[in-house]
């Protein structure tokens, strides 16, 4: 305790418990809180700490008060009684604490937010971690701005039944929907009700950030009013399940010669596998041989019994043999970059397709993610 006593004189204490000027008291109190506070304190000296704290909770100026929750509202030192008191104080001295103090149990978090008082409960949301049991009891009982704060911490621990309470109570709040739609993980559930719900801008950042079930993609991509439309190739290649969300295509009459030339044109060659097979009626593994290890008659006999136009055949053909040059040279072909010179490489053939599906496909190289040095450059700007 030798580091302790060094910073806390006689006179502080002394300060502290007799003058009788609040600020000179506040000054005294705020300098031992900071001085407890980087002390390496053994037992014996936490416990000293500890009186000291609670004498200062006690004090009937409120400046005093303010001044050792602000300095300690972080701290590990304030018992779990002293906490408790000042969070029943006034909103000056009860808001740092409850932000900020490791102190409180759940209980004590849940029966702050069951009192009502819309700032504590936005405090409460706020805070470096929020449990489980907190988050649904800030969900069912929270006002809206403290259901806002706790939607936008990613380090609130918010179950999915939670989050339906949030959108069951906030649904017409653009400032939660929106919350709730940027957080790191959603629910399929969740994105799902949000899509409903969202602005066009939101929207667009669920379906691109977050992958959506088959027939709501399917629905939205089709629902030509929606300034904000989904873009399937894109979803193609984030769901999980490639074949399923092919059958859900193919089911919903949108599995079609243009979305292939599409995502084929953009690199996305299991999507043109899958769909191949999709339509032909075949397995994968036959529709990959017929593509890729069967001549060159192989490509033309699964295309035909797809069922494809045949004045479309020369522009699968190109994409086919594009993705293959490039695969030779080494290129990853999973990756954003070969996506990219895919394209660009398609699009300086010349294709014969659709004006459609060309006006879309130059859309994607407008749209094109910056490249690593663009992306380094515009940070640095």
């Amino acid at each position: 305790m030798t580091a302790y006593r060094a910073r806390l004189t006689e006179v502080d204490i002394r300060r502290l418990i007799k003058a009788t000027d609040e600020d000179e008291r506040a000054e005294a109190a705020h300098k031992m809180c900071r001085s407890m506070e980087a002390a390496d304190l053994d037992e014996t000296g936490r416990e000293a700490a500890q009186k000291i704290i609670r004498l200062m909770s006690q004090d009937a100026a409120e400046m005093v008060r303010r001044a050792m929750a602000i300095t300690l509202k972080a701290s590990d030192l304030i018992p779990n009684d002293v906490a408790r008191k000042l969070a029943s104080d006034l909103d000056s001295i009860a808001l740092p604490i409850i932000a900020a103090s490791p102190a409180f149990r759940d209980d004590d978090l849940i029966e702050i937010v069951r009192a009502g008082s819309p700032v504590r409960q936005t405090a409460v949301a706020g805070r470096q971690r929020v449990s489980r049991d907190v988050a649904t009891a800030l969900a069912n009982e929270g006002c809206e701005q403290s259901v806002r704060t706790l939607a936008a911490n990613d380090n609130a621990d918010i179950s999915e039944a939670a989050l339906g309470v949030v959108v069951d109570r906030f649904s017409t709040s653009s400032d939660v929907v929106t919350a709730v739609a940027y957080r790191q993980v959603l629910p399929l559930s969740v994105t799902e009700r949000l899509i409903e719900l969202a602005s066009d801008t939101v929207r667009e950042h669920l379906v691109t950030r977050h992958a959506v079930a088959p027939e709501t993609a399917i629905r939205l991509a089709q629902f030509a009013r929606e300034r904000a439309t989904i873009d399937l190739i894109d979803q193609a290649a984030a769901s999980a399940d490639l074949p399923a969300f092919v059958a859900q295509l193919n089911n919903r009459k949108a599995l079609t010669a243009s979305l292939l030339l599409r995502g084929l044109a953009r690199g996305q060659m299991a999507l043109f596998e899958h769909g191949l097979a999709e339509l032909a009626h075949t397995p994968h593994q036959r529709a990959w041989l017929m593509v890729h290890d069967a001549g060159p008659l192989g490509l033309k006999a699964i295309y035909d019994r797809a069922g494809l136009p045949p004045r479309l055949f020369q522009a699968f053909r190109a994409g086919v043999d594009t993705w293959r040059a490039l695969a030779a040279e080494g290129a990853d072909t999973s990756g954003a970059p070969f996506r990219q010179k895919m394209l660009e490489r398609f699009v300086t053939q010349r294709p014969n397709v659709m004006r459609d599906d060309l006006a879309y496909l130059m859309e994607r190289l407008d749209h094109a993610p910056l490249r690593e040095g663009q992306a380094i450059a515009a940070n640095a700007a």
